[in-house]
């Protein structure tokens, strides 16, 4: 094997001012990658084995078994799961849409119209700050069957059959995407009225030439302009929307009869209360695809709707 020369000839050593700074990197780097190493990935992966065992968490190893995809293909039966599923994916397909529209109205209305824009920020901003339990615990009043505040208003207004929300099988869900819409809507303004910024004030006085209306401009002006901003909230807000899970703990436990229950919720079910660790892993790795898919659809769509 040749040995490395210098320039002039002699032996290269090997441990030399350029590997000195190439240890010194590599030692700066490894408390991140011992992190992500052991708090992403090797979780990922043990969860994924796990996924195909039949594990009680309080037999410990020893009662670990290999079942193969025995956990997945009882996920197809599991009539609580596919309620989970039906669940989410409703939850995703109103809140994520909705809230991201209302977020924008109120985002151009407050750039455009209103003065004290800073003091409108704070006050949209505070219940994204807010802890969750704090927030339920509010709505959960709000929300009261006989003494709550919407139901008051309900009735004076001469409804006689007012909802039950929270304790209602067919109103606990929109009631929980009614707070959760709310409680992202102050964060989603905020990322909006930051594309706001961006937008140069010429584009609009050149259409008010042409004789655009104000509609025209936010079509053909505002909402392109705003397309990566939308992409990014889209993408972070159906994440957020698939790992719900505070809320429903704190106000419904999942019920009434299943009603409001969610995947990650019957994960925690099955992982944290029957202990039945290799069945919670399997429903977290349908997540974990169902989300990589949802996004994913979502990136090519809006990536297509940018090259037209």
């Amino acid at each position: 094997m040749a040995m490395e020369r210098t320039a002039d000839g002699q032996k290269k050593k090997w441990w030399n001012p350029r590997s000195k700074e190439a240890v010194i990197g590599w030692l700066f780097l490894a408390p991140e990658a011992l992190g992500i190493i052991l708090l992403a990935i090797f979780p990922l992966f043990f969860s994924l084995f796990l996924s195909f065992t039949n594990w009680n968490l309080v037999g410990g190893f020893a009662e670990m078994k290999w079942i193969g995809f025995d956990n997945f293909t009882r996920l197809l039966d599991d009539s609580k799961f596919l309620k989970a599923l039906q669940n989410n994916l409703f939850f995703t397909a109103v809140t994520v849409p909705l809230g991201l529209i209302i977020a924008m109205v109120l985002a151009v209305i407050v750039h455009t119209k209103v003065y004290a824009k800073d003091l409108f920020k704070i006050l949209f901003f505070i219940p994204y700050i807010c802890s969750t339990v704090a927030v339920a615990a509010v709505w959960s009043a709000l929300f009261h069957p006989s003494n709550g505040p919407i139901n008051r208003f309900l009735m004076q207004m001469g409804l006689e059959n007012v909802p039950k929300w929270l304790v209602d099988s067919h109103y606990a869900i929109i009631a929980i995407m009614v707070i959760a819409i709310w409680q992202a809507l102050g964060y989603q303004m905020i990322i909006f009225l930051a594309g706001l910024t961006q937008i140069s004030e010429d584009l609009y006085e050149a259409a008010e030439i042409d004789g655009a209306n104000g509609f025209k401009k936010f079509w053909h002006i505002t909402m392109p302009m705003l397309a990566s901003t939308t992409l990014f909230l889209t993408i972070t807000t159906i994440i957020s929307s698939f790992k719900v899970f505070d809320l429903i703990k704190f106000l419904t436990d999942g019920g009434p009869n299943d009603a409001s229950t969610v995947i990650v919720y019957r994960i925690y079910e099955e992982g944290f209360v029957n202990f039945n660790m290799g069945y919670a892993s399997a429903q977290s790795w349908i997540l974990f695809l169902l989300v990589i898919l949802v996004t994913s659809i979502t990136w090519v769509f809006q990536a297509r709707e940018k090259t037209v």
